[in-house]
């Protein structure tokens, strides 16, 4: 629970001020995300809806996308955090799990909260427990 605690209180603020810079004209909703680096270093991302619903892009992939951006290997983020208005628990979309699964640690945490004490939280492997995986050919030649 300690780590959960530390988690969310270096997260939630940064998650929190993202969401205010959210683009969500058709659905209202407010989402910002952090994640976490090995570092200690914080991407933020925030949701930007489009009238063609598909094209709509969601805070946690916003933030692993900063977070690749700026050079952040994949594997080497340790938590994201999830901050949302309306909803008691945003639990994430299918392409943000898959994404997830690629992009942060085995290991990582993801937290979904809407305020620093009432959250979920799980693991990679509770939120996709059978992610769609490529092997990546490593010898060209």
């Amino acid at each position: 629970m300690k780590n959960i605690q530390t988690t969310i209180a270096r997260l939630y603020g940064p998650a929190k001020a993202a969401s205010k810079q959210a683009y969500s004209p058709y659905s209202g909703a407010q989402v910002g995300a952090g994640v976490l680096d090995d570092e200690g270093h914080v991407y933020t991302g925030c949701n930007v809806e489009n009238a063609s619903y598909s094209l709509t892009e969601c805070a946690e992939r916003n933030a692993l996308v900063a977070a690749i951006n700026a050079g952040v290997k994949p594997g080497a983020a340790r938590a994201l955090l999830i901050y949302a208005t309306g909803f008691e628990v945003l639990t994430p979309c299918g392409a943000c799990r898959q994404v997830m699964k690629e992009l942060l640690a085995d290991d990582a945490l993801v937290i979904s909260c809407r305020n620093e004490t009432d959250f979920h939280s799980w693991t990679l492997g509770e939120l996709l427990p059978d992610p769609f995986v490529l092997t990546l050919e490593q010898d060209h030649a």
